[in-house]
């Protein structure tokens, strides 16, 4: 998982405010439930210190969000009086949470993200196509292509002096609409970051469209025949091979992720190795069970590398005054402030992790932990 998405929660300084909350509205009584919920948190959050008007930045955020659908939850962040970062979850949280604290407690939203994959999925004929991006984050993202060309899109059939000119003149007009379809699915597939893009629709649309795709994202199509452009078509079939498609590349990212720690040996494995790389600038992929119950904490200073299970080697670094904190909020700020990923497992997935964490490394030197010279 990239946490770039994380990154202003780590530019500005703390004491920071931290919300999650069940905001689900599917009943007549959701809005007066969720002032209520949100009273009590915003009361926890004074009883912890919070200032003033760091809870009023938040209280209008929670009040004001865009209410969505069915089941949902909202975590919010804000320090010094101004809300840095506000996303939707996917489900409620298991228990309505509020912390005031040094840094802010990100690992429910990232438990709740998993590893999302940015996709897009173009529906096609050979008018046009309707476009839809997903951010790794979730965030949609929409184009409705509409053909440029007026001519007959269908073949005449056999017979008459003008045959081979509108035959031509269709063909053309597919081509130009295909074209018009794949800069839109290139445009939206690059702004979201996409890994896979998912292709359905009119098979000789399709066919055009593939062939106009840059290399790079001819690479990552899926072609599928679960899907027509049709008024009243069921989307039900697409939506399922769309969500296949992305949850086996998550799959494997995850396996690739744990083979590649699996050759490294004994190197990067518990949370004392982790903390050293990290240290180090040594990480590129962080792998951690989620255990919201954990009590475990850490040892941080300013910068996100200083990171420590002992406030001493903090102070021996001249660090003036360590701050103790939960692990996993001082493990998440060092990945991000190293562009470092995270994999987030179950606790049936991973049984023989030491404490639950390992790392994946950049590199290993002599100066590595558990490993002599590379």
């Amino acid at each position: 998982m990239e946490l770039s998405f994380l990154r202003p929660l780590y530019e500005h300084p703390g004491p920071w405010c931290s919300v999650y909350l069940d905001a689900s509205r599917d009943t007549q009584d959701s809005r007066p439930a969720l002032d209520l919920r949100w009273r009590a948190l915003a009361g926890r959050l004074a009883d912890q210190g919070a200032d003033p008007a760091t809870v009023a930045a938040l209280d209008r955020t929670v009040r004001g969000h865009d209410p969505l659908t069915g089941d949902y939850g909202l975590a919010v962040f804000a320090a010094r009086g101004r809300v840095a970062l506000a996303e939707y979850l996917s489900a409620p949280p298991a228990t309505d949470l509020a912390y005031h604290g040094p840094l802010p407690h990100t690992m429910p939203l990232v438990a709740d993200r998993g590893e999302q994959v940015a996709w897009v999925r173009v529906l096609a004929d050979r008018t046009g196509a309707d476009v839809v991006a997903v951010s790794a984050g979730g965030v949609p993202r929409r184009a409705h292509v509409r053909g440029r060309e007026s001519y007959q899109l269908r073949r005449v059939r056999p017979g008459g002096w003008s045959q081979s000119r509108y035959q031509r003149a269709a063909t053309e007009a597919w081509h130009h609409n295909a074209g018009d379809t794949a800069a839109a699915t290139v445009e939206l597939a690059e702004r979201v970051g996409a890994e896979v893009v998912v292709l359905a629709g009119d098979v000789r649309a399709t066919g055009v469209l593939a062939a106009q795709l840059p290399p790079r994202w001819q690479d990552r199509l899926v072609r599928t025949d679960a899907g027509a452009r049709t008024g009243g078509a069921d989307p039900a079939a697409m939506e399922d091979v769309t969500v296949q498609t992305v949850a086996e590349l998550a799959d494997r990212r995850v396996r690739e992720t744990l083979d590649r720690f699996g050759v490294q040996e004994d190197v990067g494995a518990g949370l004392d190795a982790v903390v050293a790389a990290l240290q180090r600038n040594q990480v590129d992929t962080m792998i951690m069970v989620d255990d919201p119950s954990s009590t475990d904490d850490l040892w941080i200073g300013p910068e996100p590398t200083e990171i420590a299970t002992d406030p001493g080697q903090l102070t021996a670094l001249s660090v003036d005054e360590p701050q103790r904190v939960r692990a996993d909020q001082a493990l998440l700020r060092a990945l991000v402030g190293t562009d470092a990923a995270l994999t987030v497992l179950g606790r049936d997935e991973a049984p023989e992790l030491t404490d639950g964490i390992g790392a994946v490394l950049r590199y290993v030197d002599a100066g590595t932990p558990g490993r002599g010279p590379a």
